[in-house]
């Protein structure tokens, strides 16, 4: 696994920023990095997924806790597996280790350092690990659901060995290393002195007590092989960006005979050119002529489901607000709608003819604005 940059560097923000700050720095970013503004551009979609991957644990205070506190390896059981330390395993294949299962025995396990790793079966079924992976859909189909065939790589067990790591013929044995246990112990000096006894997974054998008399050759004894997937994703009407779906046993391949893993998809909704979302309600904003809005007129105003009728009646003022019930965004697997609010916008002429500003002034001349209680009136906020 490459070296991940930290999360606050990531954002660019210190270890104090507050909620608002890291939110406000991941907005800037994901705007930098949108794959919208950078077709095409690998090096910009990869940074586009390191930002939501910062901003997802930063922002959930409670993965932000394990993260300031262990590190990566707080938030991501499997970080650093195949490379040594924690991880290793024969062959070096990534995911061979849990690292959950690492701290929870080192940190909390019933004999406080290393107590509980021995008592764990290293040959036990464990779940694989989940992936993740991002897909950019459009306003519209955000709105109304949709469906997308993905492609991701991930882990499966061999077809060759059928997870064993073993030459066909060949059987597997106690791993010489740990003598079959799965975990070694050794003597590390402690903060404030003396020794602690420490355990932890064999680096030769992965954990897992055996290795192969012989091993696969077509998984070089790993037992698994990475392989990319056909899936096809649902999504449901009404999500939003950085929602994710999740695909129930569509992650990498799980251990001794243990379930997949999950697959988790990270939802990313392109920008509309006219509507601007605000939950589940719309925003749109109409522009109309100073006349329109002085003698009301019969508006068509773009929805979701097309341009619908909206009359607006005489002397609308700029800026008002006016609601379409129902004409908003599917709600989140229910079956209400948000609203269309839209935004009354009155266009100024810059420039006018001798003849139109003539009777503009004859206009001006004559309109006696009402009684408005110290409120400037329709015109008066033109001139």
């Amino acid at each position: 696994m490459p070296d991940k940059r930290d999360y606050y560097e990531v954002l660019g923000v210190n270890r104090n920023a507050s909620d608002d700050e890291i939110k406000k720095a991941y907005r800037k970013a994901a705007r930098q990095y949108h794959p919208d503004l950078h077709p095409d551009d690998a090096e910009a979609e990869a940074k586009f997924k390191e930002v939501n991957e910062a901003y997802e644990v930063l922002s959930d205070a409670d993965k932000k806790a394990k993260y300031d506190q262990f590190g990566f390896a707080g938030v991501d059981p499997n970080y650093g597996a195949g490379q040594g330390g924690f991880g290793g395993g024969f062959g070096g294949f990534d995911g061979d280790i849990d690292l959950g299962d690492i701290f929870s025995s080192i940190f909390g396990g019933a004999g406080g350092f290393g107590g509980g790793f021995g008592g764990r079966n290293p040959n036990a079924p464990r779940q694989g690990r989940d992936i993740q992976t991002a897909v950019t859909i459009t306003f519209e189909e955000a709105a109304k659901g949709c469906s997308k065939n993905i492609e991701v790589p991930r882990v499966e067990e061999c077809s060759e060995c059928h997870g064993t790591g073993a030459a066909p013929g060949k059987s597997l044995k106690d791993c010489p290393e740990c003598n079959g246990r799965g975990y070694v112990t050794f003597q590390q000096r402690g903060i404030l002195g003396g020794y602690t006894t420490v355990q932890q997974p064999c680096q030769h054998c992965g954990g897992k007590g055996k290795i192969p008399e012989q091993p696969c050759p077509k998984c070089n004894g790993k037992g698994k092989v990475r392989r990319k997937n056909k899936v096809k994703i649902d999504i449901p009407a009404g999500i939003d960006s950085r929602q994710v779906v999740t695909v129930r046993g569509y992650g990498d391949a799980g251990f001794n005979g243990g379930p997949s893993g999950d697959l988790k998809v990270v939802i990313n909704v392109r920008q509309h050119k006219d509507f601007e979302r605000d939950g589940y309600d719309i925003w749109y904003e109409k522009h109309v002529s100073i006349v329109e809005a002085t003698l009301g007129a019969e508006l068509r105003v773009p929805t979701l489901e097309g341009d619908v009728k909206y009359t607006m009646p005489p002397g609308t003022q700029p800026n008002e607000v006016f609601k379409l019930k129902g004409k908003g965004i599917q709600r989140l697997r229910s079956t209400g709608k948000g609203d269309l609010f839209v935004r009354i916008v009155v266009d100024i002429p810059k420039t006018v003819t001798a003849e139109q500003k003539e009777l503009l002034e004859k206009f001006d001349e004559t309109y006696v604005p009402p009684k408005t209680n110290g409120k400037k009136s329709f015109f008066d906020k033109f001139k």
